[in-house]
């Protein structure tokens, strides 16, 4: 008998290739697309009891998973958690949201504060969880709370004060986010809408959009763009099977039709090992390797 037999929302030996950018990987152990703060309780609580490992999926845009696949858990939020709501400068928003929508409907709204945001993909718990962001500016600075549940179902929350927010990464542990309340600043919607399209063209022309990738792979260093450090060591367009390091891009790796996960993570110590052979740096990983 399955560990979640009484649970019919959860899925053993889950495909996750099709919930990846990449569109690589093996399958979860178990899977759970939870509709609603009970039935997420019900799936971590279970997992937990049985001491599995509980992982979050997001819009999967910053993923690689493994072609043996994740042991344990995995939880994709929806329903519920795909919704958001404005109130007044603010906006309440479920972790299950996309970031680009809430882009787009926080700019028709008149305000300001998300636009730096734009291209960026993936969910917006996804987003705060490793403070997305770029050179136009990081979503931490625009978030006033979130809502959490720990691996036991308890539920709490945690307000700008508490908050700390820094490259890639912030002070929440071993629970998972389920909403986030964003504080933005009235503003005019057209001159927002063109700051929007002016980021979103300098990213078209600087990133492979419409390709098949996960974003950066590498974290910068101390300051300086990991991609151009990549270039630097002369590894433009170097290929592994059929990932391809993007020639806009030096951070940005691409997989190609028939790519597999072994093809990009062969490519990642590709160029982790040149790196370090010619600058003396170790390179760390921006991506989630599952």
């Amino acid at each position: 008998m399955s560990l979640f037999s009484d649970l019919d929302f959860v899925k053993e030996n889950y495909p996750l290739a099709g919930h990846t950018w990449y569109g690589v990987g093996g399958n979860a152990e178990y899977f759970a697309p939870v509709q609603n703060i009970n039935e997420l309780r019900r799936a971590i609580t279970r997992a937990s009891q049985q001491n599995l490992d509980i992982k979050v999926l997001g819009q999967g845009s910053n993923v690689l998973v493994r072609e043996e696949g994740v042991k344990g858990l995995v939880v994709k939020l929806e329903g519920d958690f795909s919704k958001f709501e404005f109130r007044g400068g603010a906006i309440i928003a479920g972790s299950g949201v996309n970031l680009g929508k809430l882009v787009l409907e926080s700019v028709r709204e008149g305000l300001a504060g998300l636009e730096s945001l734009t291209g960026i993909p993936g969910s917006l718990g996804g987003a705060v969880k490793m403070n997305a962001g770029g050179r136009f500016g990081e979503i931490g600075t625009s978030v006033e709370s979130v809502e959490l549940i720990d691996m036991q179902g308890s539920t709490f929350s945690k307000h700008k004060p508490e908050l700390v927010f820094s490259y890639r990464q912030n002070n929440i542990y071993e629970s998972i986010i389920t909403s986030v309340e964003l504080s933005l600043t009235p503003a005019d919607s057209e001159m927002l809408l063109k700051r929007v399209q002016e980021i979103w063209i300098y990213k078209k022309n600087h990133q492979p959009v419409n390709r098949r990738t996960a974003g950066c792979v590498f974290r910068n260093v101390s300051g300086r763009s990991a991609g151009e450090i990549i270039e630097s060591c002369g590894l433009k367009g170097a290929e592994n099977g059929k990932a391809k390091l993007s020639e806009k891009h030096c951070n940005i790796i691409i997989a190609e039709e028939g790519c597999t996960s072994s093809d990009i993570i062969g490519l990642i110590e590709k160029i982790r090992e040149k790196v370090r052979e010619l600058a003396d740096i170790d390179l760390q990983l921006e991506i989630d390797m599952w």
